[in-house]
């Protein structure tokens, strides 16, 4: 990180992992611009960051589905006068029904999100930082993105993939991007579409500060990827030696 902390915006702020990554980064004296959907939410978010911490905090209303919404994001961070030095792109939803039970706008939203939106906020980011010589991407993405689990892990393996090629192609500009990739978190993303935390044993499940906290370290230490804690790393290097059979039926994981 930076001695001298640039500005940060983080996407889907409000709660959980974005909300914590808030945090930490006003914390170490990031001002910030917050950009979700929930303008009510959004500048109570604010309002709390900028009373404990003290940074300027500048709130961006924003659906990252709809496209005019989410240009006026990719212009924020296309702003040479006002550059925001660390992108982290963390909004984004789930789908608790398989993919046929779904309809194809649901599926097309969810894509929206989870993979257009991290596009096309990074190439903006990039290109501003990697001209100005500094700058970090942060990607949430899954855990998921390395196991056969449907269309969810589909979009995570983009994000994880993408993350590291660019980790590679702008490391020498001196731009760090780093995918984080955790397994089951105790946020309102899993309530929001109606799993229950008895979906996966309690082992699983990690505090979303811990996630940041590890994030934030991983990425200080330029590593491509941060997948916190011992046990979903585990689980990680398994995946590659598991065969297919296996893997499918860890699908049954979450969906309760």
């Amino acid at each position: 990180m930076s001695n001298t902390p640039g500005t940060a915006m983080v996407t889907g702020p409000s709660s959980g992992i974005g909300r914590c990554f808030a945090d930490a980064l006003a914390r170490r004296g990031h001002d910030l611009v917050l950009v979700a959907r929930d303008v009510v939410r959004l500048e109570q978010v604010a309002a709390e960051i900028r009373a404990r911490h003290g940074v300027v905090v500048e709130v961006l209303p924003a659906d990252l589905v709809d496209r005019e919404q989410l240009a006026r994001v990719e212009a924020r961070l296309s702003d040479r006068e006002r550059p925001v030095r660390m992108l982290v792109n963390n909004a984004g939803f789930g789908l608790k029904e398989r993919f046929l039970d779904n309809t194809v706008e649901q599926e097309q939203a969810h894509l929206d999100i989870l993979v257009t939106a991290v596009m096309r906020l990074s190439h903006a980011a990039l290109a501003s930082m990697v001209e100005a010589g500094t700058g970090e991407v942060v990607n949430v993405s899954s855990v998921a993105g390395f196991f056969p689990r449907g269309s969810y892990s589909a979009a995570k393996a983009y994000v994880t993939r993408f993350s590291q090629w660019a980790h590679n192609e702008y490391a020498a500009a001196g731009v760090q991007v780093m995918a984080v990739c955790p397994g089951f978190v105790r946020t309102e993303f899993h309530s929001r579409i109606g799993v229950d935390q008895s979906s996966a044993p309690r082992f699983m499940w990690l505090e979303p500060e811990r996630i940041v906290a590890e994030a934030l370290v991983d990425l200080a230490a330029g590593k491509a990827i941060s997948i916190p804690s011992k046990r979903y790393r585990a689980i990680v290097r398994a995946a590659h030696l598991l065969p297919s059979g296996p893997l499918h039926r860890l699908q049954s994981l979450g969906r309760k």
